[in-house]
């Protein structure tokens, strides 16, 4: 096994290595990375449902799907992230037992005492520290996850809105877990850096790491073209949620909507209330019929449509659609 050594904070670039590796490595590899703050959804989840778009925006903060299951987790520079990917070499792929048992480990020799539940999540005292997934590639798969050091647990959960009744759909929903920190429940503090580095060692040791793996040139360029045309686009990161209905009231209740969304695109989407009967309504209907679910796109539309909003607002209605 060899181990990639990645700096890159980039969260698109960081998605995006994975799927790369996967893909042109010949060798088992493993990587241990971080990224700059972000939220990261899992491959057949609903984004829009997952997240919380008022904080997102707010905050600037990227999100990325990536090519494995699993929930939707929040990266920040408090969090340490790995990756093993590798050939599949027993009739059982998918083993997170056998890459987590050297992280488990390592924190018994801090004074921790951690275990993996029936989940494959590493938890302390009943409180979650590590989310795991796993994505399979012919022969090869990905086993990575996370691991929560001192990550901000305020903008974590804040960020993330789990299970949003406003969606209707058959997507991976993301299950709520208590979480906490490693370093709260560590004896002798120390720094994340410092405890990267006793990851790396005991990972060393226990998968015999034979080489390491500085990013070429031509694994940046030909990463960085995967970050383009796909890990940094709307179509895969918003539009591959599954197809979703999703209904709002207003929240003064004179106004409702209905939308039927496939691939991100709005398909069909009815209003109903009290303020239905408004002389643009049908209009309104018919212009948001064929474009992106996305505040850019209908607000966009809105603007440059010519619509009069005499019964209410245009903030009104943007924020009931969206």
């Amino acid at each position: 096994m060899i181990e990639v050594l990645n700096d890159n904070l980039n969260p698109y670039f960081n998605i995006a290595c994975e799927e790369y590796i996967l893909k042109n490595f010949s060798q088992d590899c493993f990587i241990l990375w971080q990224n700059s703050p972000s939220i990261i959804v899992g491959k057949h989840q609903n984004t829009l449902a997952e997240i919380n778009q008022k904080f997102v925006t707010g905050n600037n903060l990227p999100v990325v799907r990536r090519i494995s299951g699993g929930g939707t987790v929040y990266h920040d520079l408090g969090n340490l992230n790995f990756t093993f990917i590798t050939t599949a070499k027993t009739e059982k792929i998918i083993n997170f037992r056998y890459f987590t048992n050297p992280i488990i480990e390592l924190l018994k020799d801090l004074g921790i005492n951690a275990t993996l539940n029936t989940r494959n999540n590493i938890f302390i005292d009943e409180k979650k520290i590590t989310g795991t997934a796993a994505h399979i590639f012919k022969n090869k798969v990905i086993h990575h996850g996370t691991l929560l050091f001192s990550t901000s647990i305020t903008d974590l959960e804040k960020s993330i809105k789990n299970n949003s009744l406003e969606y209707s759909d058959k997507a991976i929903k993301s299950v709520t877990s208590t979480v906490t920190n490693i370093f709260d429940h560590l004896e002798n503090k120390t720094t994340l850096y410092l405890f990267r580095e006793l990851l790396r060692n005991k990972i060393n040791q226990s998968f015999e790491i034979t080489e390491k793996h500085t990013l070429t040139e031509k694994d940046i360029e030909n990463i960085t073209d995967l970050v383009n045309t796909k890990y940094n686009t709307w179509e895969w990161n918003y539009g591959y949620s599954p197809s979703y209905q999703f209904s709002r009231i207003a929240s003064d209740n004179l106004l409702r909507v209905s939308i039927a969304v496939k691939k991100g695109i709005i398909e069909k989407i009815v209003f109903s209330g009290q303020l239905s009967v408004c002389n643009e309504i049908k209009k309104i209907e018919k212009a948001l019929t064929g474009i992106k679910h996305n505040k850019e796109t209908v607000n966009n539309l809105f603007i440059n449509s010519g619509f009069s909003f005499n019964e209410f607002s245009l903030d009104y209605l943007i924020k009931l659609i969206l």
